[in-house]
Parts: C-alpha cells; sequence; structure tokens
C-alpha cells in the first residue's frame, strides 16, 4: 500500500495565488464583457530588454551548431555567469563573495523552498508574520510542524508579527530559533530593514547560533542610499547567513526562469555531536543530486543584464515599475487609505477601511472595480485587514485601477 506524506494534508485551503486565479477565472467566465486589471500576483508585463533578449537569440543560435552545442551544464552554473554576479552585485560594493558561493537556480521560490532539505527535520523555523506563504508552506511540507491552529498559527512554528505598531519590522523571537526567514525589501508589505536593524538580526544569528535564510528578490528596487542591497554588508553575516537572489523581477525572467543563492564557504552548520559542517558542501551535493542546472541559453541571457547597456536599460524597467508604485501610492493615500511600501519595492500594502475582512475586500474591488489584488490573510494571520497591490501592471492599467478604486462606493 502506496502511503502518502501526510504533511501535506496539514496545508490550509489551496495555495494562496491559485485561489486567487481560481476566483477571477470564475468571474471572468460570468461575466466575459468585464475588463479586469490584475494586479495580484507579482507577475512582470514588461518584455525582456533587448541586450537580454540578443544574448538570448546568441545562446540559442550556439545551441545549433555542433562546435558551441551544450549538454549538461555545472549544476552550481556557469562560470562566466557566477562570476559576472560575485563581481557586481557582490565584489563592486566591497563584499568578498567569489563565483563559487554563487548557486544558478531556476527561481528563488525554489531555493527557499528547497534549502531546508539539508538541515535537520527537527529544526525550529522562524518567519515573518505576513509573509511570502512558500516559506510557512515548504515548512510544513518538509514535517517540521504539527497543526494548523484556528489563529492561523502552526505548530511549532516560530512565527513574529509584523504590524504597523512596530513598523512592519519583527521582534527578535524570545524562543531560540534555528533557521530564520527574512525578506527585505519585504514581500508583501513593502518595507525595508535599515543597516542597524540587519545587526541586530546578525548579532542575534550569532549569539544564538542560529542561520539566516536572506531573501533579497526585490533588492534592485531599493531607491534610497542607506539601505543595504545584501545582508553581506553587516559584518559577520557571510559566517551565518544565505542570501536569495532572482532576475525574476529584476529582470523579467519571471516566465524566463534563472535565480541565485549565495553560501559562503564560511557557513557552518552542526551534526548532532556537535560537529561543524560546511553548509556550502551540503547545498552542492543537494543540487548536484536533484538538480541539472539552468540552460545555457537562459543564464547567457541573464548575464547580458550586467553589461552596460543592460544595465541601463534593466533600469529603466525598474524605474517603470516604481513608477506605477508612486502613482498607486499617492492615489490610494488620497481615497483614504494608509498606505505602506511602493518606495524600495513594488509592492503597495493598504489597510482596508471600517475593518473589513482582506478576503472581502478582495471580492468587493473584483465585482465592482474589477480589479484584482491580493489578500492580505493569505500571507499570514496579522495580515488580516490588509491588501497588497503589486506594481508590476501596465501605466496605462495601473491608472485605470487607480480611478476605479477611487469611484468605489
Amino acid at each position: 500500500m502506496a502511503l502518502i506524506n501526510e504533511n501535506y494534508q496539514k496545508l490550509q485551503a489551496g495555495y494562496l495565488f491559485p485561489e486567487i486565479g481560481r476566483r477571477v477565472e470564475q468571474f471572468i467566465s460570468s461575466n466575459p464583457d468585464k475588463k479586469v486589471i490584475k494586479m495580484g500576483i507579482g507577475d512582470v508585463t514588461r518584455p525582456l530588454v533587448p541586450s537580454v533578449i540578443n544574448a538570448f537569440h546568441e545562446g540559442v543560435e550556439e545551441m545549433a551548431k555542433s562546435e558551441s552545442f551544450r549538454g549538461y551544464g555545472p549544476e552550481q552554473g556557469y562560470s562566466f555567469l557566477r562570476e559576472i554576479i560575485a563581481g557586481n552585485d557582490y565584489q563592486n560594493r566591497g563584499i568578498d563573495i567569489s563565483a563559487d558561493d554563487i548557486f544558478i537556480s531556476d527561481g528563488s521560490k525554489c531555493d527557499t523552498g528547497n534549502i531546508q532539505e539539508i538541515f535537520s527535520s527537527d529544526s525550529k523555523i522562524a518567519i515573518c508574520d505576513p509573509v511570502y506563504p512558500v516559506y510557512a508552506d515548504t515548512t510544513v511540507m518538509s514535517g517540521k510542524t504539527g497543526s494548523c491552529q484556528p489563529n492561523g498559527y502552526y505548530d511549532g512554528i516560530i512565527y513574529m508579527p509584523c504590524t504597523r505598531e512596530n513598523g512592519f519590522i519583527p521582534e527578535l523571537p524570545e524562543e531560540r530559533p534555528d533557521l530564520i526567514f527574512l525578506c527585505y525589501p519585504n514581500n508583501p508589505t513593502g518595507t525595508v530593514a535599515t543597516r542597524d536593524e540587519l545587526k541586530k538580526w546578525v548579532d542575534y544569528a550569532e549569539k544564538n547560533r542560529c542561520i539566516i535564510l536572506y531573501d533579497a528578490a526585490y533588492e534592485a528596487f531599493i531607491t534610497e542610499e542607506n539601505i543595504p542591497h545584501s545582508i553581506y554588508e553587516i559584518e559577520g553575516a557571510k559566517k551565518l547567513a544565505i542570501e536569495f537572489r532572482s532576475f525574476s523581477k529584476t529582470a523579467g525572467f519571471t516566465g524566463t526562469r534563472c535565480a541565485f543563492a549565495v553560501v559562503p564557504g564560511e557557513l557552518t552548520a552542526y551534526d548532532k555531536s556537535g560537529n561543524s559542517v560546511s553548509v556550502k558542501s551540503l547545498w552542492n551535493r543537494r543540487q548536484s543530486t536533484k538538480f541539472n542546472g539552468v540552460s545555457y541559453p537562459v543564464q547567457k541571457a541573464a548575464s547580458a543584464v550586467y553589461s552596460e547597456e543592460g544595465k541601463k536599460e534593466v533600469a529603466e524597467v525598474i524605474n517603470y515599475y516604481l513608477g506605477n508604485a508612486k502613482i498607486m501610492k499617492e492615489s490610494l493615500t488620497a481615497s483614504g487609505y494608509e498606505v505602506y511600501g511602493g518606495v524600495n519595492a513594488p509592492y503597495i500594502w493598504v489597510r482596508t477601511k471600517d475593518d473589513m475582512k482582506s478576503w472581502e475586500f478582495f471580492d468587493k474591488l473584483l465585482n465592482e472595480a474589477n480589479v484584482v489584488g491580493t489578500p492580505g490573510s493569505g500571507f499570514g494571520p496579522s495580515g488580516e485587514g490588509y491588501f497588497r497591490f503589486s506594481a508590476f501592471a501596465g501605466r496605462q492599467n495601473t491608472v485605470e485601477a487607480m480611478e476605479r478604486i477611487k469611484n468605489l462606493r
């Protein structure tokens, strides 16, 4: 008799974004004459920039010639991409990260979910609330939790509430975790962590022998000079943090799929006897065993992001989305909403009016304004009464959506 992994049955309802998709498709099928503007799922709408497309074509053409054809590539990624990432994203900022510390992957979603495989099933995980759902759901899937309680929290996870009272920055947990998920710029709230705030977390992790899993997928949207772009800007972080980066939102690779994890050689965890073990070697073994790498044309396209022309083109796209965020922030504020984010991140975090529940506001927006966002409660109990809008729609749709919301009764 084949038995299932019963941890999957602990998961509550459907994954947030498929549930949004289901409701939207149901509405569209019942109202085919309505124009629905989608600002929920954080999928980009601008095309890949010319430098990336040209490199993509070159990579495909190379695959068509026997002398330049490539079969299996290195599971860790091609050296040309790892080296250009290390140089541009880290060494140019004075951070001593080498190409060998970079692991190319097909997405930060995959990496932040898969990373738990190399740590003990007894590990205590700390996550923010609200939070990107993958952190919590994959913790449940991996068997590190008990059942979900009526308040929406799973037994076994250390939750760190992020509310307007604490500026959406979590307090250091009283209960000691083994692994701590942090995401800055934050999804969903759009907030950022200052250097002093990150220093507190690094000091806490060092004192308590924790490892920080730092999701920096939205780093390219930082506009304020005093905000760190990497946790490795904080002294000592290389010994206790893994950083995740993505080309999805930075350069429009949501459908092309390319990202990377940074696992420094200094980072260690421990076996049951207290002996230190290289985390990098474990992740390398995991990737070599269960991952066959990102295709060569995609990696060549990703490398073009770092060309002089590519940098300019990508910056223009990021500024376009930040322009959308500015329009949304100003319009929603003028409409009487309490609004956060949108300055260093492509997300707008909005408090609903009159204590309206998040899914109730979702249905109101969909049915009356034909606009789609993301219910805050889908990111965790502390997200109840909030709503997330993404800035990745087209400019005309962004303006139109805000006008519709302004006219809501």
